[in-house]
């Protein structure tokens, strides 16, 4: 069983169909119950097993209530797939702490919670993947997003630490650093920049050796990969999808 945590848009939403398509029951854990109603309903409505449940990342107990509902309903998590974020765009000098402490209770945190609650029982049955959504920000840095950048840095580092730590016990934890994609987000981040939003999203596109953004469904493609079983030697990794925007 595949847990997705901002499984029910954007990125999140690719990676729940494509693990549905790929036979897993896939758990379509967001914030917005609504929405992650509507996506488990096209997986199941595909041929796939899903249900949708709420869930906030950033408070314990809602973590470990959602991890509970979802593993009486379709059995124990595999797959942890930490996808739920949040971000706002402005110079690091115009934030303030309050501003620092949702980034991080969200992108780092949220991850934690996650891997806390449904780890252990990878462990003692000896097999799990453990798939963490990082950023190409927090690998080379981004205009704007220092926090963010910061956070996202944060995951890459947690995550190769948790693959040494389970290495033994059957278990694999990868990071998938997504370039610009087009999503909701993004789209919505143009429109507010205060210029022309295609512009914005043409100069993007510009920067990207393969000349236009990633897709929901690239990104699903990398996470496919490592949540696969014969990725089980591949641990500790940091897997760019970005259309050579970025490269190792």
């Amino acid at each position: 069983m595949a847990f997705v945590t901002g499984g029910a848009q954007g990125i999140g939403e690719g990676i729940s169909i494509r693990l549905g398509a790929d036979g897993f029951r896939v758990a379509v854990a967001d914030l917005n119950a609504e929405k992650a109603k509507q996506t488990a309903e096209r997986i199941v409505a595909a041929g796939g097993q899903a249900i949708a449940v709420r869930v906030d990342v950033t408070d314990t107990e809602s973590v470990n209530s959602a991890v509970a509902q979802v593993t009486a309903e379709l059995g124990p998590v595999e797959v942890a797939v930490n996808n739920a974020g949040w971000d706002d765009f402005m110079n690091f000098l115009d934030t303030d702490e309050d501003f620092w402490n949702k980034i991080l209770d969200i992108n780092f945190k949220g991850a934690l919670r996650v891997c806390h609650a449904v780890v252990p029982g990878m462990v003692e049955r000896g097999f799990g993947r453990v798939i963490n959504i990082g950023s190409d920000a927090g690998r080379v840095g981004s205009s704007l997003e220092a926090v963010y950048s910061g956070a996202k840095g944060g995951i890459i580092a947690f995550t190769k630490t948790l693959a040494r730590e389970v290495a033994t016990k059957g278990v694999t934890a990868n990071t998938v650093c997504p370039g610009p994609t087009d999503t909701p987000a993004l789209r919505k981040f143009a429109d507010n920049s205060g210029q022309d939003a295609d512009k914005v999203l043409a100069g993007m596109v510009r920067a990207v050796p393969m000349r236009r953004l990633a897709q929901p469904a690239d990104i699903a493609a990398a996470v496919a990969f490592f949540a696969g079983d014969d990725t089980g030697y591949i641990t500790g990794q940091t897997l760019s999808v970005s259309g050579g925007l970025t490269m190792a």
